[in-house]
């Protein structure tokens, strides 16, 4: 597929290797030689000093891994000190299991425990409250007996506040 000059030159526009103008009714293009060679001497530039910026980079990390590197050298001593400090860690993880067994004994955990009880206790009453509730004025809208609103909707006969 052959490309008209129109389509020819909008690529060349596009491409930053030939300007445009609309003077009136025309479109003129130009390109002058020196265009081209200002373009490559700013990309050449712009690529210079990502180089330089990236070198810089490099060497600041090369520095920095040779900073960390200072005490970290493979000696015996080292080594003995990361094999106490692998046993100091597991023994931590053994006491932590430990402490966890006995954690309901814990009197923080008690009173948490005894808080969410009693939270719970007093749900159940407002409940058997509005169940009772309910049932009297059954009772008394549609004068059914208590013996069978009990049944009809599974209510346990023994049904009472918790105390």
């Amino acid at each position: 597929a052959s490309m008209s000059v129109k389509e020819i030159l909008q690529s060349l526009v596009d491409d930053g290797m030939v300007d445009t103008d609309r003077i009136g009714t025309s479109n003129y293009f130009w390109a002058f030689p020196s265009k081209a060679l200002h373009a490559r001497k700013r990309k050449l530039e712009e690529l210079e000093s990502q180089f330089a910026e990236s070198s810089q980079k490099k060497e600041a990390l090369q520095k920095s891994i040779e900073k960390s590197k200072v005490g970290r050298e493979d000696t015996a001593e080292r080594a003995a000190l990361l094999e106490e400090l692998a046993t100091l860690r597991q023994r931590k993880e053994q006491l932590k299991a430990e402490i966890d067994k006995y954690r309901e004994c814990d009197p923080d955990v008690v009173e948490e425990m005894r808080q969410t009880n009693q939270v719970a206790k007093e749900a159940a009453n407002r409940w058997t409250d509005n169940i009772f509730s309910i049932k009297s004025w059954a009772k008394r809208k549609f004068g059914f007996e208590e013996s069978r609103i009990d049944k009809g909707f599974g209510i346990p006969e023994d049904l009472d506040y918790i105390e």
